[in-house]
């Protein structure tokens, strides 16, 4: 599955994904005001609303970009018809060929760490039937109970071609807290790399591993660290914009080739039309915004990573 991303961050020239993290005060007003009318103050309006948002930004961004990434709990808290949205977004990105990395940040340990597995990269065989449940292409993995809970995952994407993004330094402010604790001297973030060398090197893909890993860019030199300590891993960076980061804080999540790392954004992008700086779109032109969000991005990296 890594390759499968390689290849299309090399087509589009845009080692950058979108993260689609709706949230109701970045949906306009519009929208609301349509499905609310049809539907009524309900989740099901909101989880419509959700993935008309959605769809909008996928149509305005899908030839630029290689890859969005939903955040799973973003629909969770709507329940059923949220779960509903999700689904339909992971689908309908499927449709515009674009690589869907999902946000779920799953850890436990044995058959629930499967079934984690089988429900978001794998299927399930029901009768005759074949069936992929939600069928993202990657996912994100938390790694705090050890190999039991990733190794399910990592069985499943040897048998499905699909990839994990495991959580190694994150872009919060209080990842410290637990992830910069020293143990024999070493900050715990480089042991946790140097497991996902190790869990990486039983899933190669060409010349990077289906085991990626989360280092945030509002951490730019400790990424420089850990792209040293895992030169065929695939670094999924959180952070650009709306967290503080860019694209001059970016450039040791690469390696020499160029490639090496994907970075992300999130609501700098999908909320662009409430910023200052694209503000002439308006509600109505939120997907035109993000859209020039997008490019200005693109063009960030270019400029400093390359």
């Amino acid at each position: 599955m890594i390759s499968k991303l390689v290849n299309a961050i090399k087509e589009k020239n845009a080692p950058i994904v979108v993260g689609l993290d709706p949230q109701l005060k970045f949906i306009p007003q519009q929208i609301l005001d349509k499905w609310y009318k049809e539907l009524g103050y309900t989740l099901d309006a909101v989880a419509e609303a959700f993935f008309e948002f959605n769809k909008g930004i996928i149509d305005s961004t899908y030839e630029l970009i290689p890859a969005v990434k939903p955040q799973v709990a973003m629909y969770e808290q709507y329940g059923i018809p949220g779960i509903i949205a999700y689904k339909k977004t992971i689908d309908y990105a499927h449709e515009k060929g674009l690589v869907v990395i999902g946000d779920i940040k799953r850890g436990d340990i044995g058959s629930t760490s499967e079934s984690y597995a089988i429900g978001h990269i794998g299927s399930v065989t029901i009768g005759e039937n074949n069936i992929k449940p939600f069928d993202e292409d990657i996912v994100t993995v938390n790694p705090y109970l050890g190999s039991d809970g990733v190794n399910p995952f990592i069985d499943v994407c040897n048998k499905e071609d699909k990839g994990i993004f495991v959580l190694v330094k994150t872009s919060n402010p209080s990842s410290g807290e637990f992830q910069d604790r020293e143990i024999d001297g070493r900050p715990l973030y480089e042991i946790v790399a140097e497991k996902v060398v190790e869990w990486g090197n039983t899933s190669m893909d060409g010349d990077y591993s289906n085991v990626g890993a989360v280092v945030g860019a509002t951490y730019p030199e400790m990424g420089v660290i850990l792209r040293k300590l895992m030169p065929k891993t695939y670094i999924l960076v959180p952070g650009y914009g709306a967290q503080g980061a860019s694209g001059k804080d970016l450039k040791g999540y690469f390696n020499e080739d160029g490639l090496g790392a994907i970075v992300n954004s999130s609501r700098g992008i999908i909320a662009a039309y409430k910023n200052e700086k694209y503000s002439r779109f308006g509600d109505e032109g939120f997907a035109e915004a993000a859209r020039t969000a997008t490019v200005d991005m693109i063009n960030d990296i270019r400029e400093n990573c390359f």
